[in-house]
C-alpha cells in the first residue's frame, strides 16, 4: 500500500491478549491523529501457538489486521505495546522482533522515533522493566526513543498506569477494570509526542 503524497503514517503495533493493550493503542492513535497531516496505522501481530500443529488465520478473526514488512518500511514513526510477560514482552511481540533481521540489516527504521506501551493484570507487575525490554530492539534497530515527560501533569498525580517510560494501564487479574482517567490522557499524550516528533524528523 503507498501513502498518498504528503500523507504520513505512524505504525501503532502491539499484541493484545485480553484486550487491555489493544485499548492503549487506540488511545495512542489517537493522540497520534491530533497531528495535522498524520494518521496511525494500527497493526497486531499473531499468537506464537505452544502446539507445532497450530496455526493462526492468514487474517485475523477481528481487530487490526497482521503486521508486513511493508508497515515498517512506510511508517514515520513507531509505537510498539505489548502485555507483560513475567516482567518482559509477550512472545508473539519478541518472535515478531526477531524476524525483522532484514529490516535492521537495511537501516529501514533507523532515526525514526518510538515509544512504547503496556498493560498488566497487577500494579507491580512488571510494567516498567517490560517497556524498558521493549526498547532494546528497537535501539538495536537505530531508532529514537520518546518517553513521556513530566511536563504532563497527569504522570505526577496517576494512581493507575503510566511511567515516564512509556504509557500503561493496570488491568486487573481477568482484564476486565476499564482503563483510567489518567492512563488515557498519558496514552494520548505519548501518541500526540511521538507524531509531533516524527512529523519535525521527516521534514
Amino acid at each position: 500500500m503507498q501513502m498518498a503524497s504528503g500523507h504520513r503514517e505512524i505504525l501503532v503495533l502491539y499484541y493484545s491478549h485480553h484486550g487491555s493493550v489493544r485499548e492503549l493503542a487506540r488511545h495512542i492513535a489517537l493522540g497520534i491523529e491530533q497531528v495535522p497531516g498524520v494518521s496511525a496505522r494500527l497493526r497486531t501481530v499473531p499468537r506464537v501457538s505452544t502446539v507445532c500443529e497450530a496455526s493462526e488465520p492468514t487474517v485475523p478473526d477481528s481487530g487490526a489486521p497482521y503486521v508486513e514488512a511493508c508497515d515498517l518500511e512506510e511508517c514515520i514513526g513507531l509505537a510498539l505495546g505489548s502485555p507483560t510477560r513475567f516482567g518482559n514482552m509477550a512472545a508473539p511481540m519478541k518472535y515478531f522482533l526477531d524476524s525483522t533481521s532484514a529490516q535492521w540489516l537495511k537501516g529501514i527504521l533507523a532515526g525514526k522515533p518510538a515509544a512504547v506501551f503496556t498493560s498488566t493484570t497487577t500494579m507491580h507487575g512488571g510494567q516498567e522493566s517490560t517497556l524498558l525490554s521493549m526498547m532494546l530492539p528497537l535501539l538495536h534497530h537505530g531508532m529514537l526513543i520518546l518517553g513521556i515527560p513530566y511536563t504532563e501533569a497527569a504522570l505526577s498525580v496517576t494512581r493507575e498506569g503510566g511511567t515516564p517510560y512509556g504509557a500503561s494501564h493496570v488491568a486487573g487479574p481477568d482484564g476486565t477494570i476499564a482503563s483510567s482517567e489518567h492512563e488515557r490522557q498519558l496514552a494520548v499524550a505519548l501518541g500526540r509526542r511521538l507524531a509531533e516528533t516524527a512529523v519535525r524528523l521527516a521534514s
